[in-house]
């Protein structure tokens, strides 16, 4: 793309601005500053004029999962179909990696974060570990992909190279970096963070299969006779990744997706809840429910909506590629965003002056035709390290490690 080409793609956007100390940047920070414009999705902009009329909830309704003691019953038969489907290699696991250790006092990736007590043990390493017990279970190397970040992408691909990728064979891993969102003022004009980089945030948790598409695995995928996706967080050291049992259970039931779920710990833990929003997979926010949602109960006394997710999933892909035609809702985040001003003074806000956008990854269950959702036990799969101390934190996770005979 020329400098003319640029500068129409800015006037097609409504976003000349973004040039205007062009004439002031070195050659060097000219080049960096084309470069992003031409990586940058502009489209985002159209629908920044929804934000002020956010579309109301649908009819929110009850979705109830495969309980403990129903898989417990046919355990045997889901565990026999999962590991047929691995071994054929039709299923690939997704890491979302893309967060720094920030909230947990570590200046890095999360994934580089040691949780280890007698000798170090990174939270890549349990993870990667984790998944080694299923390639000993079905016989073969199963694709690995990293979703990072622009913030991450370099310090995560060094760090696992450095480790010799805790010993999975590196020709079955792939890394992707998530798409970044341009962040934009009150007005919907683009943000500078400098007088040469646009201001950009990363595009949610929702964002992970544009962003995989785009980098050309969905196709390699599908070549390869891969049609499923367990996609994970990257923060829970306990995940079960690639399970073959809950894999089985979704093939079995015929949903485009699957979701792995816990019971609350109390109707006001702060957890989103699998429901149904106008007959369809939906997650509702701990903070949109009212307090008679909450502890609302059903015939056998069990709460209606007590199913929390833990962002563990299994996506059909085929339902993902028809599903990427329909454009997913875009959710309006309103931050402090460090920019700079109309004369290129630095911009430190105190209080939120623009607007960056987010996907959600309920929203993709939303869109698919069914999901299951499957109940795992918190203390043996659900370990989420967020916080640098108390509830999810490392400590938590480590006595959780503790008491599933792993060693730190």
């Amino acid at each position: 793309m020329n400098d003319t080409q640029i500068t129409e793609k800015l006037r097609a956007a409504g976003q000349l601005q973004l040039l205007r100390f062009y004439d002031e940047l070195d050659d060097r920070e000219k080049q960096s500053l084309k470069d992003q414009i031409i990586q940058t999705d502009f489209s985002y902009l159209s629908r920044f004029s929804s934000k002020d009329n956010p579309a109301s909830r649908g009819v929110i309704t009850p979705l109830k999962a495969m309980t403990l003691s129903e898989i417990a019953c046919r355990q045997a038969e889901y565990e026999e179909a999962g590991l047929k489907a691995l071994a054929s290699g039709r299923i690939a696991a997704v890491c979302l990696a893309g967060g720094m250790g920030t909230r947990l006092g570590f200046d890095g990736p999360k994934g580089c974060f040691d949780i280890g007590i007698t000798h170090p043990v990174y939270i890549f390493q349990r993870l990667i570990e984790n998944l080694m017990l299923r390639v000993k279970s079905c016989g073969r190397w199963i694709w690995l992909f990293f979703m990072t970040s622009e913030n991450n992408d370099e310090a995560t691909r060094a760090f696992l190279e450095e480790h010799k990728y805790f010993g999975y064979d590196p020709s079955y891993i792939r890394f992707f970096r998530q798409e970044m969102a341009p962040a934009v003022g009150e007005d919907g004009q683009v943000l500078l963070e400098t007088k040469s980089r646009i201001a950009v945030s990363p595009n949610g948790n929702g964002g992970w299969f544009r962003s995989m598409q785009s980098a050309g695995f969905i196709s390699l995928l599908q070549e390869q006779g891969v049609d499923f996706l367990n996609v994970f967080a990257v923060d829970n050291v306990l995940q079960n990744i690639c399970d073959p049992v809950f894999i089985g259970a979704v093939l079995d039931s015929g949903c485009a997706s699957g979701s792995k779920v816990v019971r609350k710990n109390s109707p006001d833990e702060r957890v989103g809840a699998m429901c149904l929003e106008d007959g369809r997979t939906s997650v509702i926010e701990y903070y949109e429910m009212s307090e008679a949602m909450r502890h609302e109960t059903g015939p056998d006394g069990e709460r209606l909506y007590n199913f929390g997710v833990t962002l563990n999933y299994l996506f059909r892909i085929p339902d993902l590629v028809k599903a990427a035609d329909d454009k997913l809702p875009v959710h309006f985040a309103h931050k402090k965003i460090e920019c700079v001003d109309e004369e290129g003074n630095r911009v430190m806000p105190d209080q939120p002056n623009g607007w960056k956008f987010e996907y959600f990854i309920f929203d993709i269950l939303h869109i698919l035709d069914g999901c299951l959702p499957f109940e795992i036990e918190r203390n043996k799969e659900f370990a989420p390290i967020k916080n640098a101390s108390g509830t999810d934190s490392p400590d938590s996770a480590r006595e959780l490690c503790r008491m599933n005979g792993i060693i730190l």
